[in-house]
């Protein structure tokens, strides 16, 4: 399987030739980014917010069969019960030999129904900006607790792009171990992936 940090929230995972883009922003909603200008075969978004849930930013191909499962858990985009910003979507792939998942735009507690359906993962995608989601401490705090082999940090704020509003990158990664900074914006992931805080490039900047 394969993972490209596109920015924001938004990745492409592939698989046997398969490709899902998940939550893709729209242009000009994201401030520093590049707009998303992509070719998948499938979408799927966390949220309608147009930094989540741009489906026009990409075409879509007509594909074979997916190697994909994909199951979604109901969650909340805020810890009012969605009061505040309405609900969020997790997103869980599996391909039969890597399962992954990204948590959207989680501002809530999860269940521990939810914590236990998330349990063994190949890569968890988490957000760790904080004022729209999670903060650092609640996300480095969660992916202690879920334990996958890879954790990626996402919706934060780096030199020249993000909103002014969430916390930076190094928020997170400050109270991580195993941190490793990857060259580009692409992970292959497998069995055998060293366990780790993968910090990738983002694509589109």
């Amino acid at each position: 399987m394969k993972i490209t940090y596109l920015g924001h929230s938004c990745f492409r995972v592939e698989s046997q030739g398969w490709a899902i883009v998940l939550d893709p922003y729209g242009a000009d909603s994201v401030p520093g980014y590049r707009p998303v200008q992509e070719t998948a075969d499938q979408v799927l978004c966390s949220h309608g917010h147009r930094d989540h849930g741009a489906v026009e930013q990409v075409t879509l191909r007509q594909g074979g069969a997916s190697p994909f499962t994909v199951e979604a858990l109901d969650a909340w985009h805020d810890d009012q019960q969605g009061a505040l910003r309405g609900p969020d979507t997790i997103h869980i792939l599996d391909d039969g030999q890597c399962r992954v998942a990204h948590l959207g735009d989680l501002g809530c507690a999860l269940t521990p129904e939810q914590k236990d359906k998330l349990r063994g993962l190949t890569a968890l995608m988490i957000p760790v900006g904080g004022y729209y989601t999670i903060d650092a401490a609640q996300a480095s705090a969660l992916a202690d607790e879920l334990a996958p082999a890879v954790v990626i940090p996402m919706h934060y704020r780096g030199e020249g792009f993000g909103y002014d509003v969430i916390g930076p990158l190094e928020d997170f990664t400050a109270l991580r171990s195993g941190v490793r900074e990857h060259p580009g914006s692409v992970l292959e992931l497998g069995p055998e992936t060293p366990r780790q805080t993968a910090v990738l490039k983002p694509e589109n900047i």
